[in-house]
C-alpha cells in the first residue's frame, strides 16, 4: 500500500514524499488506520519492520488535525534506552518537518547541561515528549513535567522494557496520566509478562502481529562450526579484503568486546568497541562515527541490538551464541534493513552447539554450515544432540548426585541414637 491511499494529511504525506517515503510496510499498513480510527493497540513485530512509523505518523497526523490549546505534553513515547529514544525524536523532526510540531527527548547519562536542555524544551511547549522512564520519572519529582494533558500514551519495545526492570516505573508513570486516552504497545516478542502489562495500561486493544519473532527474509544466514581459537582467524579471513559495507561484530562479555576490538585494531582494522562502560558522550561520538562511516567495523554487546536505526549494516557476526533464540533474532535484524539485503554469520564453538541448535529448531531450518578456511586446521564435528546430552548430565547430574548424598546423610542422622 501507498501511504497517499491512507487518511493522512497533506502536510504529513509531503514530508513523506521529501524523504521518499513511497510504500507502507507491512506493519505501517495494518497499524496506521487502526491508530487513525481513535483505538488501543497492541502490536508485535521483528525489529526492523518500520514500526516507530506506525506510530509516529498516525500520531502526527491527529497532532495537526485535532489541535489542543494547552502547551502541555500531548503524545507521551516511552522507550527502554537513550539511544532508542535519540532515534524516535530524528525520526519524529524528520516525519514532522512541514508539520508545526515539536518533540522533546528526554534521557538520562549526561551532564547538567543536558538535564537543562531537556527542561528548557518542555517549558517551551514540546506536543510530544520521548523519554527513558527513570528520567521522566526524575522530572516528575521535580514537577518539570506535566502529563495532565497527555492523549497518546505509547510503549515502544515494551519488552525490552520488562526485561530491564522497568514495570513498576512504567506503571508510575501510567497512573500520573488521564484515563481518557488512546495507548499504542509495541513488542518485538509477546511473552505472558507483556500481555499482562497490556490488560493493566489498553483498553479494548487491536491486535497485530507482523512477521513474529522471525528474521528478516532478505537476511542470508550462515555459521561457522569451530573452536574458541579458531575463531579470531575466521575474523582475518572474513576481512583479508577491504571492508564493503559497515559491520557488527557481537559479543557476549564487555571483556570480550573490549579484547577482541583491541586486538583488531592492532591489525590496523578500522574498528570501535561498543559497551556500558563507555560515558554517554563516548557512547554517542562512536555511533555517530559508525552512522557517518568513519568507522568500519562496530564490536558490541548486546546494547546495539536493539533501537539502533543505522542503514548499509551489510554484515553482522555473532562472535559468540545469544543466549536465546530472541537475542539472535535481535542480533542479525540489524542487517537487511530499509530493503536492503544483508548477511548474519555465526561462530559456534563446541559449548556452544547446543544453543545453537535451539536456535535452528526456533527458527525451523537449519542454518548452512560453511566450511572453515583450510589454513585454520580441522572443524569441530557437528553433533549437538550429542553435546545436549552431555550437557544435561553435567547440569543435572551433580545435582542428582547431591540429592542422594543429602537423603544418605539424614538417613545415617536418623539412625543415630538421640542425646
Amino acid at each position: 500500500m501507498r501511504f497517499d491511499e491512507l487518511d493522512l494529511d497533506d502536510a504529513l504525506l509531503d514530508g513523506l514524499d521529501a524523504m521518499n517515503f513511497q510504500e507502507t510496510t507491512p506493519i505501517q499498513e495494518l497499524t496506521i488506520p487502526v491508530v487513525l480510527e481513535g483505538k488501543d493497540v497492541i502490536a508485535c513485530a521483528q525489529t526492523g519492520t518500520g514500526k516507530t512509523a506506525a506510530y509516529i505518523l498516525p500520531i502526527l497526523n491527529k497532532l495537526i488535525q485535532e489541535p489542543q490549546e494547552a502547551t502541555a505534553v500531548q503524545a507521551l513515547i516511552m522507550a527502554p534506552t537513550r539511544e532508542l529514544a535519540q532515534q524516535i525524536d530524528t525520526q519524529f523532526e524528520g516525519f514532522s518537518y512541514f508539520l508545526p510540531v515539536s518533540t522533546a527527548a528526554v534521557y538520562g547519562g549526561g551532564d547538567g547541561n543536558l538535564w537543562d536542555q531537556q527542561k528548557k524544551a518542555l517549558l517551551m511547549g514540546a506536543e510530544v515528549c520521548i523519554a527513558t522512564p527513570g528520567r521522566l520519572i526524575a522530572l516528575l519529582q521535580t514537577g518539570d513535567i506535566d502529563l495532565s494533558r497527555v492523549r497518546f500514551f505509547i510503549l515502544d519495545e515494551a519488552d525490552r522494557m520488562l526485561d530491564m526492570g522497568f514495570h513498576d516505573d512504567i506503571m508510575l508513570i501510567e497512573s500520573k496520566l488521564p484515563k481518557q486516552r488512546q495507548t499504542l504497545l509495541f513488542s518485538a516478542t509477546m511473552p505472558p509478562k507483556i500481555r499482562q502489562l497490556a490488560q493493566k495500561v489498553l483498553h479494548e486493544p487491536a491486535e497485530i502481529n507482523v512477521a513474529v519473532s522471525k528474521p528478516n527474509e532478505a537476511i542470508m544466514q550462515a555459521a561457522y562450526i569451530c573452536t574458541e581459537f579458531q575463531k579470531t582467524g575466521i575474523i582475518e579471513e572474513l576481512f583479508s579484503k577491504p571492508v564493503k559495507h559497515k559491520t557488527i561484530i557481537f559479543a557476549s562479555k564487555k571483556q570480550e568486546v573490549k579484547d577482541l576490538a583491541f586486538s583488531l585494531k592492532r591489525r590496523k582494522f578500522n574498528v570501535a568497541a561498543m559497551h556500558s562502560d563507555l560515558e554517554q558522550e563516548e557512547r554517542e561520538n562512536v555511533m555517530l562515527d559508525f552512522k557517518n562511516s568513519k568507522i568500519d567495523i562496530l564490536v558490541a554487546t548486546d546494547i546495539v541490538s536493539r533501537g539502533i536505526d543505522i542503514d548499509e549494516i551489510g554484515l553482522v557476526i555473532n562472535y559468540d551464541v545469544p543466549n536465546d533464540p530472541e537475542d539472535y533474532i535481535h542480533r542479525i535484524g540489524r542487517t537487511a534493513r530499509a530493503s536492503a539485503e544483508g548477511v548474519a554469520l555465526t561462530f559456534v564453538s563446541v559449548e556452544d552447539q547446543g544453543k545453537f541448535h535451539r536456535i535452528e529448531k526456533f527458527l525451523g531450518e537449519e542454518i548452512y554450515k560453511i566450511p572453515l578456511p583450510p589454513q585454520l586446521g580441522e572443524a569441530p564435528v557437528y553433533n549437538p544432540q550429542s553435546f545436549e546430552g552431555k550437557d544435561r548430565k553435567r547440569r543435572f547430574g551433580k545435582k542428582r548426585h547431591r540429592s542422594s548424598a543429602k537423603k544418605d546423610n539424614q538417613k545415617n542422622k536418623g539412625d543415630q541414637p538421640s542425646t
